[in-house]
């Protein structure tokens, strides 16, 4: 496949040539200019260098046992939105048993960890509100109003909220404590929703999930550094980005696998086939591996970060839809909403199988695990660093 390479505001058009992706796939489309040097600020520094420079692994805070002190006390839980039933369910990982089960808003999307541990957010996409819960307790809170959460992440220093606001196609930028409107982007895509940060915080790459892009965002300014558009065919979803900083990889549900992302230039490097419906991406503890579930085939393809290949599939006997989730803190389990299915999945990642399906509401979402190794969260079903 050809990428080429525009870019706005000046007259070169650069080809080069790179592995090809799927059948029929487009031709990906960059345009903007390289983001500003500025440093961070001192704060921002101090939360996202590395702590042995040389050795780049941006999940080293997420080893299995190293929980912060923040979350030491809190009991081990999965929390599942269910975004056809407007409720959420409480099942206890050592049981597999639905512990609480409370009402929340219309169409709750994802829970997700707020950036100082201490707080889990629901998003309650159509209710236009956020609905906190103690993670201490495991109880909800009073709703926050905040327009079009479909998802949330958190600026690695902690200073903002990131509201993918989908339907408005805008990220909005809010106090990370009281959920108070600061600023709003305007992209210049349709139905932002899922993203990753560069190694250094700087840089928040995002997909478009209706217009087929991705885009560069310096949050900062706030403003768009580049837009990336992966073809007609394209339906990008999660963003994850590599241990060693070098790689973004973006699941593609329309193409059926994920697109590799150089986090430097922000070129297209080649498409990697998984699985049919491609949805999500989870980091192995040990860094090693990438598990992606395949929606649309009832499958996990297990993606070797060192090779960029698949090295293993999980199927779901009988097929299923593996949506949105996470990986135990101490990595031996992941789990699945099953979006279609009514059900929550666990896979053992040791054994590389299907060990439990539990029954949930209806159209289980963007499930959490928590608490999960990690100094602070960078939003969405648990992204931590």
């Amino acid at each position: 496949m050809t990428v080429a390479l525009m870019i706005v505001g000046g007259c070169a058009l650069v080809g080069r040539t790179a592995e090809p992706p799927a059948p029929r796939a487009g031709t990906a489309r960059i345009t903007g200019a390289p983001p500003a040097s500025a440093p961070p600020s001192p704060a921002a520094v101090a939360s996202i260098e590395p702590e042995h420079p040389g050795r780049t692994d941006v999940y080293a805070a997420d080893r299995p046992g190293m929980l912060s002190p923040v979350v030491k006390g809190f009991r081990s839980l999965v929390y599942v939105p269910n975004s056809e039933s407007g409720t959420v369910d409480v099942i206890d990982p050592e049981t597999y048993r639905i512990v609480r089960h409370f009402t929340v808003g219309a169409l709750p999307q994802h829970v997700v960890p707020s950036w100082d541990l201490k707080t889990l957010w629901v998003n309650n996409n159509r209710g236009n509100f956020l609905t906190p819960v103690d993670p201490r307790t495991g109880r909800p809170g009073r709703p926050v109003p905040v327009e079009d959460p479909y998802n949330l992440y958190f600026s690695p220093d902690g200073a903002y909220a990131l509201v993918m606001a989908e339907r408005n196609n805008q990220l909005d930028l809010r106090d990370p404590h009281s959920m108070k409107p600061l600023r709003s982007l305007p992209l210049p895509c349709r139905g932002v929703n899922h993203g990753d940060f560069t190694a250094d915080g700087r840089v928040f790459l995002a997909s478009c999930e209706f217009s087929g892009d991705l885009v560069v965002i310096d949050w900062r300014a706030p403003s768009v550094i580049r837009r990336i558009h992966l073809g007609h065919m394209s339906m990008p979803q999660d963003v994850k980005l590599s241990p060693d900083g070098t790689v973004f990889y973006v699941a593609d549900m329309e193409r059926h696998g994920v697109w590799l992302v150089d986090a430097a230039t922000y070129g297209v490097k080649r498409f990697l086939p998984t699985g049919r419906g491609a949805h999500g991406l989870y980091v192995s503890r040990d860094s090693r591996r990438l598990y992606v579930s395949n929606r649309g085939e009832g499958s996990v393809s297990v993606v070797s970060f060192a090779k960029r290949k698949v090295v293993d599939v999980w199927r779901i006997p009988g097929g299923g839809s593996p949506d949105m989730g996470g990986v135990s803190a101490d990595g031996t389990k992941l789990w699945l909403s099953g979006r279609y299915h009514g059900v929550v999945y666990v896979f053992d990642t040791r054994r590389g199988r299907l060990v439990r399906t539990i029954p949930v509401g209806a159209g289980p979402h963007g499930l959490c695990v928590y608490p999960q190794p990690g100094r602070y969260s960078l939003g969405h079903t648990g992204v931590f660093r």
